[in-house]
């Protein structure tokens, strides 16, 4: 995943927006020439930066812009004394314009140039200039074998805008991919860096906006959006006079026999988070354990919908499907909630029994389904949902008229009008039961507190792969209570409850 990702440019570009941010560069006075040289100190900075003593490198490239950023690089490197050849696996008599002046330059210049044979021989940092954002399908021969020579080689590889055979738009592997050790990324992020595959394919990423004006940026609007602190909605600070009735009424609905944990971290996290007051209905023999482990939270037990009846009525929010079940149960109070006309979160046993199509979405919920809840509630595989993230999130949210948040690496967050953001954070630690219970508790308690549901939606998804990112630091065996103060915290840092 990228570093100091705080720094990096909230937008994100599919391949077709930054070719054509590029042509309107170029279309604005700056030579293409000019642009493949700023790409190519932009790389060798990087590669200096995490590779000072290494002192040999091994270029190789295609047929398209991308190896001249590569032959321009390779310049660099035997200047500065390094040992330099260039591998060509692409055939350099159909390089042309910029890319074929950069070749010739790297040939006058005196750097080494052969043709890719296999087995070849591979040394230093190894330089990834073959397929850029051009590829279209899978890729073939012989930069498969070129491809899968690097990988299994050991060595270093810096790759040049995206590691290739990496899809720039879903993240997906276009049948075979670099596995990166650091990507250094030109004049927009591409959106298939940061989710699918991409986060374990890019290795660190850099990025170089190559000098582009503001101006032009603004000519090509963003697929998405990055979330981060500076673009995230902040709670507003309380009043002095501020009591428990202006922070919003929630109820959680969940708790089946044996799944009571799962509606209890959702209730916890929303409390924690500032919801106003917590109520848990679960199954009667749940409550003892509930207020044991959290008395302020107002436990119930419900074996009736007619129970739930005077329960519902008066919340502001609803939290439904963590431990819901799917017995008759469970179903019963998934039923009483869909007709309940206020904002919910629906997650877990709740979206598999929206994918049966037996309840309707209220208006105005957020689902947060993973890879395979999506795949039910769509109809997809779960190999097409995770081929396509970007798409399968607007999918979801334009089918059930809601936000969605679609989790994994790059969780992705979209609503019915085509808004889409994307979360960068997260740790491998938070592969882990009841995370996503208190994900959904967390965005219950925004919701009743006041922000819109793709708000709440996108503040609370930061908040926990943040959360997750900082405990993940400490390795395996991570909980998903351990989440819940870390978050309280981080949103104390982001919108503090007193000005």
């Amino acid at each position: 995943m990228p570093q100091n990702t705080e720094q990096m440019p909230a937008s994100l570009y599919r391949a077709a927006q930054v070719r054509e941010l590029d042509r309107r560069l170029i279309a604005a006075g700056t030579p293409g020439l000019v642009l493949m040289q700023r790409a190519a100190h932009a790389a060798w900075r990087a590669l200096r930066r995490h590779w000072p003593t290494v002192g040999c490198v091994t270029v190789l490239t295609g047929q398209g812009n991308n190896a001249g950023d590569g032959y321009l690089l390779a310049i660099l490197a035997q200047r500065a004394g390094w040992r330099v050849k260039v591998l060509a696996v692409g055939d350099p008599q159909r390089l042309r314009g910029d890319a074929a002046s950069a070749a010739e330059e790297a040939r006058a210049a005196g750097v080494v140039c052969q043709d890719w044979r296999t087995p070849a021989s591979l040394e230093g940092v190894l330089v990834d200039a073959l397929l850029g954002t051009g590829l279209s399908g899978d890729v073939r021969a012989p930069y498969r074998e070129a491809i899968e020579a690097i990988n299994a080689s050991g060595l270093p590889v810096l790759a040049l805008d995206l590691p290739s055979g990496l899809c720039a738009d879903t993240g997906s592997v276009l049948g075979v991919a670099i596995k990166a050790s650091v990507t250094v990324s030109f004049i927009g992020m591409k959106l298939g860096l940061l989710t699918g595959e991409g986060p374990a394919l890019v290795g660190e990423c850099v990025f170089d906006a190559l000098q582009i004006e503001p101006a032009i940026l603004d000519q090509v609007p963003a697929v998405a959006q990055r979330l981060s602190a500076a673009t995230l909605t902040r709670l507003p600070a309380r009043s002095p006079t501020a009591h428990k009735g202006r922070f919003g009424r929630l109820l959680v609905l969940g708790g089946d026999r044996g799944t009571g944990g799962a509606a209890l971290l959702s209730a916890e996290a929303a409390l924690r988070c500032g919801a106003g007051m917590v109520t848990l209905a679960t199954r009667p023999e749940h409550v003892a354990a509930a207020l044991v482990r959290r008395p302020e939270i107002m436990a119930t037990g419900v074996d009736s919908t007619y129970r739930l009846h005077g329960l519902c009525e008066p919340a502001d929010v609803l939290v439904v499907g963590p431990g819901l079940g799917v017995a008759p149960w469970g179903r019963a109070l998934l039923s009483l909630a869909a007709s309940h006309p206020v904002p919910q979160v629906w997650d877990a046993d709740a979206l598999n029994l929206l994918a049966e199509g037996l309840v309707s979405l209220p208006a105005g919920a957020v689902i947060t389904p993973h890879p395979g809840e999506a795949a039910r509630l769509l109809g997809w595989g779960i190999d097409q949902v995770q081929a396509d993230r970007p798409q399968a999130a607007l999918a979801l949210a334009q089918r059930y008229d809601c936000v969605a948040l679609l989790k994994g690496a790059g969780s992705l967050l979209a609503d019915a009008q085509g808004r889409l953001a994307l979360c960068d954070h997260g740790h491998p630690a938070m592969a882990g039961p009841g995370l996503g219970d208190v994900l959904a508790g967390v965005i219950g308690a925004l919701l009743a507190q006041g922000l819109s549901p793709f708000d709440a939606a996108s503040l609370a998804c930061w908040l926990h792969a943040r959360a997750g990112e900082r405990l993940g630091r400490e390795g395996r065996g991570l909980t998903a209570g351990d989440l819940i103060p870390v978050i309280r915290q981080l949103l104390e840092e982001h919108s503090p409850c007193r000005n």
